[in-house]
């Protein structure tokens, strides 16, 4: 084993963007939507519904693609904690939780969707895995189709925007009929909804969408739903991400790295005896990996060549280390 100081121009970080369909199966749409009855019917149901890539009822090996939340201001369409405490439910801690987490604003701020005042009380979320948008969902990648009719699509307005918005769950883009990222909103109930892209929260208009929610109701069961309106059509999503890489450069050159100490080499490493004449003069060793170490001689990272690569006396090496993060 041989040491050797590396220098500050061996070192190079890279940075590369990373866009993937989001959906499992690197599948960039999807048109089914299977949820589990067993959450349906447990508390959790109350709040939302995990939707799946194929029914989890019948298979184990089922993976959370989004979930489907109502909220509601005035806590409408689900039941409430205490009977002498209306409008304390379920719907009403989804919209206080969101508007937490999107603008930083505590629960009893509303959202704005530019329409009349009571559009402002409910909406809809879809809240992405974060395995599936990675650090961020793709502006521009998404499109509804079917869900305010047939042939008509929503997606962001990410293309023809001029300036983005910032809140304090990271950017926010309008909602609009349009395709990929050319959303257009028009209409009296205000915009469709916002994209969070950094989130991976998306909220629905359902009032602008004309999406059932069974206001007035205490057990609407609403995130089923926004999925019926959803099943039969295509949802595009992609994600992105910044994969951040360190390139570390590991120059053999041809003076270094000749002799082992590796006993079929040396019959002692101490005293530099030479096992065979012929490595006095013309040794030959084979490089099979490169571990490297901090000031404290601490092994931090190894990598293995897929093949020795050999050195003599004639020849200097250049081993690029890759490492991601």
């Amino acid at each position: 084993m041989s040491f050797k100081r590396l220098d500050p121009e061996d070192f190079l970080v890279s940075a590369d963007s990373i866009v993937a369909p989001a959906w499992v199966g690197y599948s960039a749409s999807i048109s089914a939507f299977p949820t589990s009855t067993v959450q349906g019917n447990s508390p959790s149901g109350q709040y939302y519904l995990n939707v799946y890539d194929i029914d989890p009822d019948s298979n184990n090996n089922a993976e959370i693609q989004f979930a489907v939340a109502y909220g509601d201001a005035k806590g409408s369409g689900s039941i409430a904690y205490n009977i002498l405490k209306p409008g304390l439910s379920p719907s009403r801690t989804v919209y206080g939780q969101f508007i937490n987490l999107l603008f930083g604003e505590d629960e009893n701020a509303s959202f704005n969707f530019g329409g009349p005042a009571e559009n402002n009380e409910y909406f809809y979320a879809i809240a992405i895995n974060r395995a599936r948008y990675k650090q961020a969902i793709m502006p521009g990648s998404i499109q509804i189709n079917g869900l305010i009719g047939e042939g008509i699509s929503i997606t962001d307005n990410s293309k023809i925007t001029p300036v983005v918005d910032y809140v304090s769950g990271g950017r926010k883009f309008t909602l609009g009929s349009g395709s990929f990222g050319d959303g257009v909103s028009n209409g009296s109930e205000g915009v469709y909804g916002y994209l969070f892209p950094d989130v991976g929260v998306i909220i629905l208009n359902a009032a602008a969408l004309g999406v059932t929610t069974g206001r007035g109701s205490t057990n609407a069961n609403n995130p089923s739903n926004l999925i019926s309106a959803l099943t039969g059509d295509d949802f595009y999503l992609q994600s992105q991400e910044t994969v951040t890489s360190d390139f570390v450069f590991c120059r053999a050159r041809n003076a270094e790295f000749n002799y082992s100490v590796n006993p079929s080499f040396s019959v002692s490493a101490s005293a530099g005896t030479i096992l065979y004449n012929d490595f006095v003069q013309n040794p030959t060793t084979y490089i099979t990996s490169v571990g490297m170490y901090n000031d404290n001689n601490e092994l931090l990272a190894v990598a293995k060549l897929s093949k020795p690569l050999k050195k003599d006396f004639t020849k200097e090496a250049l081993v690029r280390v890759k490492l991601d993060f």
